[in-house]
C-alpha cells in the first residue's frame, strides 16, 4: 500500500513537470513566433527604405504599418497621430471645431452615431445612422476612423460638404455644412408641466454628474407644484467618459451594480457600484433612447432599467458596448485600443444588441395640423353651455409650458403621459360596493 502511494505520488510529480515544461514551451514557441513576425516585418521596412524607387519617410511607413494592425481588429481601435490625439482630449473638454457629429465605422461604411443637439450637423438635418459617402467629393470608405473625423473638423466658419445616404432616400443627397466652434452644453433641463421635470443629456463629459445633479436640484426647488416625476432624455446621446455614466447612474440608485467590464487583462476588468450618499428622492423616472444612444449613454439606461429605477421608452439603442482605452505613445501620437466590454448589472452585454426598451415608441413625425378640423359639441349649433367656465378655462391651462416643438415630439409626449399615469393611479381608491 505504501509502495503505491508513493508510486502515485511520484507519477503525479512528473505529470506536474511535464505540464509546465510544455506551457514553458509554449510560451516560448509564442515569444519565438513574436519575434519571427518582428523580423519579417523589420526586413520589409529595410527592403523598402533601400530599394524603393523614391526615398520614404521611414515614420510614414511605420505609422501605416501600425494603422494595418490596428485594422485588422474592431472599427473602434485606431492609431492617432500627434495631431489626432490632441483633437481627441479636445472632445472631451466639450469644445473643438467641427460640424457637430459623432462617427463610427459600421460594416465598412463611415455611419453617423448621433448628430449632438445645437450644432450644425444637428441644424443641417444629418440623422442617426446616416452613411456619409464622401467628403468634399472625396471618397471615405477606405479613411480610418480618426482621420474620417479630421476630415470633418476645421475651422469657423468653413464649409464642407457631405453626401449622405439614408435608407429613405432614393439616391444619395448631399449637405454643405458650415463649420462652427462646438461649444457642447451636455446638461439641460425645464419643467414641462407644474411638477414634471425634463433633462436632456447630449454627451458625457469631464462634468456631467455634477451639471445634473445642479440642474435636478433647480428642477426639484420649482415652487409650481410637488415634484411628481422626471424624464431624462438620453436620444441621440453618443456617449463619452465612463466615469460621468456612472456619476449619473449612481445619482439615481443608491446601491448595488452600475456596470461592470470584462477583458484579458485584470485593469480591464472592473466593477462600478453605487452609493447611497446624494441618491436623488425615489420619484417616477422615464428614460428616452433611440437608436442614436449608444455607450455611455445605453450604460446609463441598462443601469436605471436593471435596477427597476425607471422605464426604459422609445426605440432600440446603437449598440457600443466595448471600452476604449488611450495609450499615449513616445512621440505624442496614441493607440485607441479596445480592451474590454461593458455588461448591466444583470450581466447583458450591450454590444451590438443595444438596450430595448420596455416600451417600444417610434418617433413618428408629427405636425401642427394634427387634430385640426376634428368637431366637437362645442362647434355644434345651439350648444349647451359649459357649467363652471372658469374651472374649466383653468384646467385647459395647465400644461402651458409645453413648447409646440415639444407637443410635435411624439416619443416625448408618450413619456410625459406615462409619468402622468403613474400619479393619477395614486389617487385612484377603489369605489365602495
Amino acid at each position: 500500500m505504501f509502495r503505491f502511494r508513493r508510486l502515485l505520488l511520484l507519477l503525479l510529480f512528473f505529470c506536474g513537470l511535464v505540464l509546465i515544461q510544455a506551457e514553458l514551451l509554449s510560451t516560448a514557441e509564442a515569444k519565438d513566433e513574436s519575434y519571427r513576425n518582428l523580423e519579417l516585418f523589420t526586413d520589409v521596412l529595410a527592403i523598402i527604405q533601400k530599394s524603393y524607387v523614391e526615398e520614404v519617410d521611414v515614420k510614414e511607413l511605420i505609422y501605416g504599418g501600425i494603422r494595418g494592425m490596428l485594422g485588422t481588429l474592431d472599427p473602434h481601435s485606431s492609431f492617432l497621430s500627434p495631431e489626432m490625439y490632441q483633437d481627441m482630449k479636445a472632445d472631451t473638454h466639450g469644445e473643438f471645431g467641427g460640424v457637430g457629429m459623432e462617427i463610427v465605422i459600421r460594416d465598412g461604411k463611415l455611419t453617423v452615431v448621433a448628430p449632438i443637439e445645437g450644432t450644425p450637423a444637428y441644424a443641417a438635418g444629418i440623422e442617426a445612422g446616416d452613411v456619409i459617402q464622401s467628403v468634399d467629393g472625396q471618397p471615405v470608405e477606405k479613411l480610418e476612423l480618426m482621420q474620417a473625423v479630421r476630415k470633418l473638423r476645421g475651422a469657423k466658419g468653413t464649409a464642407v460638404t457631405l453626401t449622405i445616404w439614408r435608407e429613405s432616400f432614393e439616391k444619395p443627397k448631399t449637405y454643405t455644412i458650415i463649420r462652427d466652434i462646438i461649444q457642447i452644453r451636455s446638461v439641460k433641463g425645464r419643467m414641462l408641466e407644474p411638477g414634471y421635470g425634463y433633462v436632456r443629456v447630449s454627451q458625457f463629459q469631464e462634468k456631467t454628474g455634477t451639471d445634473l445633479r445642479r440642474q435636478l436640484e433647480a428642477l426639484r426647488a420649482e415652487p409650481a407644484a410637488p415634484f411628481k416625476g422626471l424624464i431624462l432624455d438620453l436620444r441621440n446621446n453618443p456617449g463619452g467618459l465612463l466615469d460621468q455614466a456612472v456619476s449619473v447612474s449612481d445619482l439615481f440608485i443608491d446601491e448595488g451594480l452600475i456596470v461592470y467590464t470584462e477583458g484579458r487583462e485584470s485593469g480591464s476588468q472592473m466593477r462600478f457600484t453605487a452609493t447611497a450618499e446624494g441618491t436623488e428622492p425615489a420619484y417616477p423616472m422615464v428614460v428616452l433612447i433611440n437608436g442614436g444612444s449608444a455607450s455611455a449613454s445605453e450604460i446609463v439606461a441598462g443601469a436605471l432599467g436593471d435596477h427597476g429605477r425607471a422605464v426604459i421608452l422609445g426605440e432600440r439603442s446603437f449598440g457600443k458596448g466595448s471600452v476604449q482605452t488611450i495609450v499615449p505613445l513616445s512621440d505624442n501620437s496614441g493607440l485607441r485600443l479596445t480592451t474590454a466590454r461593458y455588461f448591466t448589472p444583470n450581466g447583458i452585454s450591450i454590444q451590438a444588441k443595444g438596450i430595448s426598451p420596455d416600451i417600444v415608441v417610434s418617433a413618428l413625425k408629427l405636425t401642427q395640423d394634427d387634430g385640426v378640423g376634428q368637431v366637437r359639441e362645442r362647434d355644434l349649433e345651439h350648444h349647451m353651455e359649459r357649467l363652471q367656465a372658469e374651472e374649466e378655462s383653468g384646467r385647459e391651462g395647465e400644461g402651458a409650458t409645453l413648447s409646440a416643438d415639444d407637443r410635435l415630439d411624439y416619443q416625448l409626449m408618450r413619456a410625459l403621459d406615462l409619468l402622468k399615469g403613474l400619479e393619477i393611479m395614486k389617487t385612484k381608491t377603489p369605489s365602495a360596493a
